[in-house]
Order: C-alpha cells, then structure tokens, then sequence
C-alpha cells in the first residue's frame, strides 16, 4: 500500500502548544496536580446571553445550511462593529465568517499566495503562520524580535526585507506569544511601507480587547484609504467573548479579495454552524459589559505573574501590554526551550509552551488565562524548578 504524503503534508509540524496540553491533560487524567500555562483560552464562560440566543436558534429549528461567507444578519453586525471600532468601512459582502480566527487566516493566505511568493513574518509569531504559508506553496521569510527591541519590528527592517516575491505581510497586535502592542504611529509605518511597495497586510486583531497599561490597539487599514486597500483584517470571537469553542471567526478584505476567500471557504468548509453564527450576532449587537471585569482580572495575574518571573533567578521577562501571555527569556538557564518545558511538566507538572514553537527557542510562553490561585501556584513551581538548575 503506499502511504506517500503530500509534499505538503510532509513540511508541515505539529503544533507544540496541542502536543504540551495533550500531555497536560494525561497527567491530569492519572490524578496528577497540573497547572496549566500552555493553550490560550480564556478560563472564563460564553456570556450567557450569547449562549442563550444559541439555544434559541437551535429551539426554533435554525438548524440548517446558511450561505457560506455566513448569514446575513451577523455579517452585518461585524460590518457595523468593524466601523464604530476599528474606523473602517465595509460592506458585508466584504466579510466572510470562517470557523475561527485561524480558519480565517489560512483563507488568507491559500486566497493571496502560492508557488514563488515570499511571506513577510517577524519572529516570535504565533506558531501557525509559517505552516500556512507553505501549504500555499508560498516562502516564509522570518524577521527575527527579541526583548530588547520590544518584540516589534521597525520600518527600516521591514523595507530592507521587502523583495520582488513579496506578497504578504502578516502583523499581530496585541501579539501572541509575547503580548506586544504596536502603537497607532508604530502601525502606520508600517502600514506606509507596505503602501510604498505594494505589499498585502493580514492583520491579526484578535487579541483587539485585551491591553493594558495605557496601550490602544488600532488597525492599520484605519489610516487612509490606501492602508485599507492594502489590509485583510482578521479577527474572532474566541478571546474577547470566551467562544473558543464555538469556532467562529472572519476576515475583512478589499471586494476582489472577499470573493475570493468566499469561493475557497464555499469548496472547503462551507458555512459556520448555523446556530452559532446567531449567538455571534448577540455578542456583537448586545451588552458588553463582560469585557472590563474580565480585563480588569486578566490584569492582576498579568502583573503577579511578570513580577514574579523577574524575581526568579536566570529569568527576565518584558511586561506585555496585551492578549494574556508572558513570553519570558530563559537563555540563562542553559536549557533549550523544548529541554526546559518537558522537565518542567515532568518535574514540576506545570505545562508551558517552548519558544521554540514560536520561533524563539530562548523564551518560553506562559499563559495566564486561568485563575489567580494557579497563576501563583504555577509561579512557584517555577521557582523552584529554576533554583534546582
């Protein structure tokens, strides 16, 4: 029998941060104690409004086909919310919701590269960017961050960057894994850039609602028409309304690039799950006051946890000013970062995500979406694990 993979298929590597939980969760399946820093989901529930207009629609039987870029209706409410927040006009026929933020992404980049292309991609990324990119036969080109620049890339890095195969830049802020926000000046430089040599931007603005410290997150289609004509915008209902599992996201585009992620979604996945997209109209449409208590507890485990990964000997980490993730630097300690995360699960039972994952093989992420109590237990596992070193 020949068993033969695809060329893509064979590129592609497995996601670290599933493999980590996947162990997480057989430990704590076997009765062991397990803090889990590793995948990024909010501990917090779906607000109950929004569940309860799911339940409604599965109750009056709106169980069946919709059209494939999503119903009318939540298109729609994503429209409105895209110009009253992001100050960016689209008609709905611009939108297209897709089965999460990451479906929405890969729709991007399978409907704008292929075979010859260059993928503009600072490093740490989030760990799924560079697998898109090859399976649309496209090239990833890795810009490597560190701390010490902030975890942002300039201009000038940018531009020099920029050749004749470049179709796509792809920016994430708030930024997994390292929590960095770009500012609106930051933004639209390199938004210019971009406009200047007529390169493509999937902004990734999922993390929208989650900053701290005085930051405010924008996008970069909001600057000038121009910048809007150079953005697909991507987003999702995961981490702002605590939908990981519902699996809806979309994507914002120019018209000629909507149609085309339509057309690729209607022969892959079709629609979303029709009684879910009308719990997402609730989210967008009803009240929001779960977002500022929400933030404000996202905030005390962010500076508890950032405080004491400073205190830990051999460890710094910068202090992020959005999603919920601290992405700390652990070349002190000797380790690689794949050795550091599986001895501190085995050692320690505390499941964090090698850096390596994310293309910085120096850090390791931390996630603290999940309660105060674990975020300290966690941290002193840490401890201890970094003093036996």
């Amino acid at each position: 029998m020949d068993y033969r993979l695809s060329r893509r298929a064979a590129t592609l590597s497995p996601s670290l941060t599933l493999t980590i939980d996947t162990r997480a969760k057989q430990l704590a399946a076997a009765g062991e104690d397990v803090v889990g820093f590793g995948v990024g989901e909010p501990d917090f529930p779906t607000p109950p409004h929004i569940v309860a207009a799911a339940v409604k629609a599965l109750e009056d039987g709106f169980t069946r086909y919709t059209a494939a870029s999503g119903i009318l209706e939540l298109r729609k409410a994503i429209a409105d919310k895209m110009l009253r927040e992001q100050k960016v006009a689209y008609d709905p026929t611009q939108i297209t919701v897709s089965c999460g933020g990451k479906h929405a992404c890969f729709n991007v980049v399978l409907a704008l590269c292929q075979q010859g292309d260059e993928v503009i991609i600072p490093s740490p990324y989030w760990l799924s960017y560079p697998e898109m990119v090859k399976l649309a036969g496209a090239t990833p080109v890795i810009l490597e961050t560190t701390d010490e620049t902030g975890f942002k890339l300039t201009p000038d890095r940018l531009r020099a960057a920029i050749t004749p195969n470049t179709r796509l830049f792809i920016l994430n802020s708030p930024s997994n894994p390292t929590g960095a926000v770009y500012t609106p000046d930051e933004l639209r430089a390199l938004g210019d850039v971009c406009v200047e040599k007529g390169v493509l931007i999937l902004s990734d603005e999922i993390y929208e609602h989650l900053v701290y410290d005085g930051a405010v997150h924008a996008s970069v289609a909001s600057f000038s028409p121009a910048h809007e004509q150079h953005t697909i915008i991507v987003h999702g209902f995961a981490k702002g309304w605590s939908m990981t599992g519902w699996r809806l996201g979309w994507s914002a585009a120019p018209a000629p690039i909507a149609r085309a992620i339509s057309a690729i979604q209607s022969h892959s996945t079709s629609n979303t799950t029709s009684f879910a997209q009308k719990g997402a109209v609730v989210a967008l449409t009803g009240p929001q006051d779960h977002l500022a208590p929400r933030l404000a507890e996202f905030n005390r485990r962010r500076l508890l946890a950032w405080e004491r990964l400073n205190a830990i000997p051999r460890l710094t980490c910068a202090r992020p000013e959005g999603a919920f993730y601290l992405f700390p630097n652990i070349s002190k300690t000797g380790l690689d970062s794949s050795t550091f995360c599986a001895r501190l699960l085995e050692e320690e039972r505390v499941a964090a995500v090698p850096g390596i994952a994310f293309g910085a093989d120096a850090y390791i992420r931390i996630s603290y979406a999940t309660s105060l109590e674990n975020v300290s237990k966690g941290l002193d596992r840490i401890e201890r694990f970094c003093r036996k070193l």
